[in-house]
């Protein structure tokens, strides 16, 4: 059987099981969205923000791309964090990472990798802002786990100094500012930084409304 096909099928035994709970599930779930939380997430496979949280369709607001990052130049983050937090007004904003990210790996080396270096370069960024506390750690993956950490707690800062969440702070006091990774090993999520809304200032990255 072809994989593509395997997937409709698996498709319509979910959309069977879910109807045998509730015969209105679909047409509630088509009325509007509602939901508490944006995550922004690794592209990768291994991580789907449904899954690893238990939640059902409806619950999260989905952006991923390589390494979760936000970006302040990437029109498709930022249309997706706006549309977020002032159209579904989010309480959350969770960024969440995971060990053995690919494209953390990949901008610790030196390798070329063409095209994707260019994405790779906000990575490089803060492994060059924080290389000298990452070369004390001895152990290789320790080194990489902890740069993991440190590239999600960057993206949260990223979020904060953005003019969308700003004047969301402003006018409603939402959303809060969440960076986790996902251990990838053990299926269990780690909080690595909570920024309440309102709590993050800086004399730079300001802006009056």
């Amino acid at each position: 059987m072809n994989e593509y096909k395997k997937l409709l099928l698996s498709n319509k035994a979910w959309a069977s099981e879910r109807l045998e709970l509730d015969k209105s599930y679909f047409d509630n779930l088509s009325k509007d969205q509602n939901p508490l939380f944006l995550w922004i997430g690794c592209a990768d496979s291994r991580v789907p923000a449904e899954e690893i949280t238990h939640a059902d369709p409806g619950d999260i607001f989905v952006h991923r791309n390589v390494a979760n990052m936000v970006v302040h130049t990437d029109i498709n983050l930022l249309s997706v964090l706006q549309y977020a937090v002032e159209v579904l007004e989010v309480k959350h904003i969770i960024v969440c990472g995971h060990y053995n990210c690919g494209g953390v790996k990949a901008a610790m080396t030196n390798q070329d990798f063409g095209l994707i270096n260019k994405w790779l370069r906000n990575i490089k960024e803060v492994y060059e802002k924080n290389f000298e506390a990452l070369q004390n750690i001895e152990d290789e993956q320790l080194r990489f786990n902890k740069l993991v950490e440190m590239n999600v707690a960057e993206q949260i800062q990223n979020l904060a100094k953005t003019t969308i969440v700003q004047k969301a702070w402003a006018t409603r006091k939402l959303p809060h500012l969440h960076g986790w990774v996902f251990d990838i090993h053990h299926g269990e999520i780690k909080e690595v930084i909570n920024i309440n809304a309102g709590e993050w200032t800086s004399p730079v990255f300001h802006y009056d409304f």
